[in-house]
């Protein structure tokens, strides 16, 4: 009988230590890198890939581009009258940069390929306008989103490549709730995958915007994102394909507060179930899905640092302190571009 319970004890003793010495999947990703491609005293929230080069647009009227092959550096600045203006949305076509402003003015400029033609193409004013984010489907179309200015939120669209903008009637759009609004946190609330384009509101309501027909008639549903104070809801998503999505934010007064700030679609949109609740990041400003992952993999940032999940957001590992990156994009599963206070960053990821 001793002997049997020495063994015993032997054997739960290798078993304990082999379940406290695991190493998660999550675990074997780690940052190998960060490299400072620019500097300069500027806040980014719209970044993007194009060919060789990552283009960002930010506060103070300043754009710019760098090419990740050459190094070499773009730098541009914008003025309209007297406003310096703070964009917030970027986005591209095969032949021009597109950048937004947030706020009125709200001012949408078109930049050639070459960079020496900046035109001016959309201009809104109002005390309500607030611009959040902007995407193309394709060459010719278009959408931007912001925040309400009447009962529903505040759409235009171009279907001739950006040279000519229009909004979209209210009467097409679901109303808005009181209270219900959208944040510019890193051009990540407007989504198009395929014919479904997706956006996210936040505030006292945050719900997921859907149109399957490329924005002819509209579905809303509701998100179970931690919301009902003007700063809490959706801050940042994704779509890895047009069914399988991600929303991320929380309360931005609040930042590590992880409860209920994250949850996950695979119905495009129509239902949510919250993840991690408890565990990974509290303010999310962008979150992004991996590309060639099958949507299993998941990085974030925001206010308690950068996150990084292999299991579809249920388990999430701190990857970096970082919490000064607003947005970041993907070049491929090893390497993104980082942007935030004063800085655009590559991130080299060990996997």
């Amino acid at each position: 009988m001793k002997r049997f319970l020495t063994f015993l004890a032997l054997l739960l003793m290798i078993f304990s230590c082999k379940k406290e010495n695991k190493i998660t999947d999550s675990e074997l990703v780690s940052i190998s890198k960060i490299d400072t491609l620019y500097h300069d005293s500027i806040s980014i929230r719209a970044l993007t890939i194009k060919d060789s080069e990552v283009w960002f647009a930010g506060s103070n009227g300043k754009y710019g581009a760098i090419n990740f092959e050459t190094h070499k550096i773009f730098r541009g600045r914008i003025q309209f009258d007297t406003i310096f203006p703070e964009f917030r949305s970027i986005a591209s076509n095969k032949e021009e940069i597109f950048i937004m402003s947030v706020a009125s003015p709200g001012l949408l400029y078109k930049i050639s390929n070459d960079k020496k033609v900046t035109k001016l193409v959309y201009q809104e004013n109002g005390e309500k306008v607030f611009y959040d984010s902007m995407q193309f489907i394709d060459n010719s179309s278009g959408f931007a989103m912001g925040d309400p200015v009447e009962n529903c939120l505040n759409v235009i669209k171009t279907e001739d490549g950006g040279k000519n903008w229009s909004k979209i009637n209210c009467d097409v759009l679901p109303k808005v709730e009181d209270g219900e609004a959208a944040f510019a946190a890193s051009n990540t609330n407007l989504i198009i995958r395929n014919n479904t384009i997706f956006m996210l509101s936040g505030g006292k309501k945050s719900r997921c915007f859907v149109s399957e027909d490329l924005g002819k008639t509209w579905n809303v549903y509701d998100t179970p994102i931690i919301q009902g104070e003007t700063m809490t809801g959706i801050f940042t998503a994704d779509f890895y394909n047009d069914k399988i999505g991600i929303v991320a934010g929380g309360n931005y007064e609040n930042q590590t507060d992880n409860s209920t700030n994250k949850a996950i679609t695979t119905d495009g949109g129509k239902t949510w179930k919250l993840i991690a609740k408890n565990k990974g990041f509290g303010y999310a400003s962008c979150i992004q899905f991996v590309p060639n992952t099958e949507g299993k993999e998941i990085m974030c940032a925001g206010g308690t640092g950068i996150y990084y999940s292999k299991n579809f957001g249920e388990d999430w590992k701190k990857i970096h302190e970082a919490k000064n990156i607003y947005t970041f994009r993907f070049l491929n599963d090893s390497i993104a571009f980082a942007a935030g206070r004063n800085n655009v960053l590559r991130i080299n990821l060990k996997k």
